[in-house]
């Protein structure tokens, strides 16, 4: 089954929130290498645990825009906020991540944690963005070589599956 019909690649490919869910998720990426650094640091020295802290605020604020901004894109394309068929299971686990991440704030907030264990919720949260932004990124590839495998059939005359539903 193809990840996009050609009536959603249509809206894909011209929704705006396309271009911001491009440019948010190097964003967060680059945000979270350099707050993983800086919390390894922490959890070897002992020192840097303000800068650490600011920065596991800023990766999960930057982790609520690109779920808020996520959540309108696979609006726009698919019909639904969350949960729609192509990104089932890439949501699910995102719904982890922004637990952990949720839950970091929650124990800093309220003061529920030593420091230490609050840096080990951080990684904890950072080990599931990891896992969910792989599976992002094998969608992102899987997208991409449909498309090649589409447009080659294309080229070559023949009507593959994804146009003859066109």
């Amino acid at each position: 089954m193809p990840l996009y019909t050609p009536e959603e690649r249509k809206r894909r490919d011209a929704t705006p929130w396309t271009l911001v869910q491009g440019v948010l998720a190097p964003v967060q990426f680059l945000v979270f290498l350099v707050s993983l650094a800086l919390v390894l640091r922490y959890l070897s020295t002992g020192e840097g645990y303000q800068a650490a802290t600011l920065s596991i605020v800023v990766k999960t604020l930057v982790l609520y825009l690109i779920m808020v901004t996520g959540s309108i894109w696979e609006k726009v394309v698919f019909g639904r906020y969350l949960f729609a068929r192509p990104f089932f299971w890439e949501d699910v686990f995102s719904m982890l991540v922004l637990a952990l991440h949720t839950a970091y704030l929650v124990a800093l907030l309220f003061n529920l944690l030593s420091d230490r264990d609050l840096m080990l919720l951080a990684l904890a949260a950072y080990a599931s963005y990891v896992i969910n932004a792989t599976q992002f990124l094998l969608k992102l590839r899987a997208a991409r070589l449909e498309q090649a495998r589409t447009a080659g059939t294309a080229d070559a005359g023949s009507v593959g599956p994804a146009e003859s539903a066109a």
